[in-house]
């Protein structure tokens, strides 16, 4: 079983950087991300994005989800910094290769031989995102609890075992329910690089009660302590996959 250590850190502007012996015991160690106040000066002006982060969070139309964009990346490139003794701006990141077709649309990656020894997952939705650093290939998903409507649209993609789970609770239990699942599958099939393609959703059997179930190809799984009204899981790799290729396509956005 995942073990997140020190549970959920917060991370602000700010605060100071974590050292590489914050991964000393294999991690994973997970912060949580909230857009900062309006008079915080906006890193994405001041050179820690870089430039592709830059015309990605220019493209949102909401000012809310920029925001949450340039606040979680910031911290992504802080932490990483951090962990990896360079200045943020300074860290290169990369898609691996997929798993599933050798496009370079998998997992993302510190470039280089650094990425051996750190690496990382981002995920954000409205109002809060999720950093986890590791020393094992890793995957972190957070989504707010999504309403009956979605759930009854969405549960079919699931594993045919899940799906009965769901339609045995009470409906209004099932939104919750459902909420575990997805985060589950989402941090897994991130950690793994493999995306969430419908094969891949239905695919592996993770579960909706309290307990995740295990999670196939040397991998564990735990759901993350978050505020009411959100949900999120953390995945991590038993051991370093092998044939790893670090010399991936630039990362876009992420």
């Amino acid at each position: 079983m995942v073990s997140t250590r020190a549970g959920v850190r917060p991370w602000s502007p700010g605060d100071p950087p974590p050292g590489p012996s914050v991964l000393d015991g294999g991690g994973p160690v997970l912060w949580s991300v909230r857009p900062w106040p309006q008079e915080t000066p906006d890193p994405a002006a001041a050179g820690v994005l870089d430039e592709a982060e830059r015309r990605q969070a220019a493209a949102f139309r909401r000012p809310e989800d920029r925001e949450m964009y340039v606040a979680s990346h910031t911290a992504l490139r802080v932490l990483l910094g951090g962990v990896l003794e360079l200045p943020p701006a300074r860290v290169a990141l990369v898609r691996l290769p997929c798993p599933g077709c050798g496009a370079a649309h998998g997992r993302p990656a510190v470039a280089g031989p650094a990425g051996e020894r750190v690496h990382f997952s981002l995920s954000h939705t409205g109002g809060l995102a999720l950093v986890a650093l590791a020393a094992r290939p890793v995957g972190v998903d957070v989504e707010r609890t999504p309403s009956a409507t979605t759930v009854a649209d969405t549960a079919t993609a699931l594993h045919p075992l899940e799906q009965s789970e769901l339609s045995a609770l009470p409906v209004a239990d099932r939104p919750a329910a459902f909420a575990r699942c997805w985060t589950r599958k989402e941090a897994y099939l991130k950690g793994t690089g493999e995306g969430l393609s419908g094969s891949a959703l239905s695919g592996a059997y993770l579960g909706t009660g309290p307990t995740p179930a295990p999670p196939p190809g040397g991998w564990t799984l735990a759901d993350v302590p978050v505020p009411p009204g959100y949900v999120a899981a953390c995945a991590v790799a038993v051991a370093e996959e092998s044939g790893t290729v670090r010399d991936g396509a630039p990362l876009h956005g992420g």
